[in-house]
């Protein structure tokens, strides 16, 4: 990818997620990337074409996200890296992870089926650790951390230490 690819994608990136999609022109992206807006139609035909490439990246970074808990075999440490799991993000990625949040909404692009590997590992790591129902307590800690990433991305991280604390307790971790 060339350096005006890369400025273009990360323009349309902290648009996207700022302002929202429908609320960001191609002129826009262009004037941020410091392009003219038809190297943008020429490196991704269209403002779709660049939401697409964001879409594509999203799936390889939340897969190296979730790699880590996947690959795990110790089923307190599964839990235990899934809490911890928003708590790092870097400050530098909020755009990105912003946007994976904004397009849940949008239902041309919401995928429950993304974190699914991850929604199973918890499960299975409840049903080693005996819970009666590991499939819903896999489903509800998956919600209470993206609930807890929305937070942080939102800037509430100190807000939500008291809640990483909390889950480690009551796991038991």
């Amino acid at each position: 990818m060339t350096d005006k690819q890369e400025k273009i994608l990360h323009a349309a990136l902290e648009l996207f997620s700022n302002e929202g999609y429908n609320a960001t022109s191609t002129s826009k992206i262009g004037k941020k990337a410091g392009v003219s807006e038809g190297l943008i139609f020429r490196h991704f035909t269209n403002k779709q074409g660049l939401l697409d490439a964001i879409i594509k990246d999203a799936e390889v970074r939340i897969a190296e996200v979730i790699m880590p808990i996947i690959m795990e075999t110790d089923a307190k440490t599964v839990l235990k890296k899934a809490i911890e799991l928003p708590f790092g993000v870097k400050e530098s990625e909020f755009d990105f992870w912003r946007l994976q949040f904004k397009l849940k909404w949008e239902v041309a692009y919401n995928n429950p089926q993304k974190m699914q590997p991850l929604i199973d590992k918890l499960a299975t790591a409840f049903e080693a650790l005996e819970y009666e129902n590991p499939n819903l307590e896999a489903i509800l800690l998956n919600q209470i951390v993206e609930s807890i990433s929305s937070e942080i991305l939102k800037g509430n991280l100190k807000q939500q230490e008291a809640y990483k604390s909390f889950l480690l307790l009551k796991y038991k971790l």
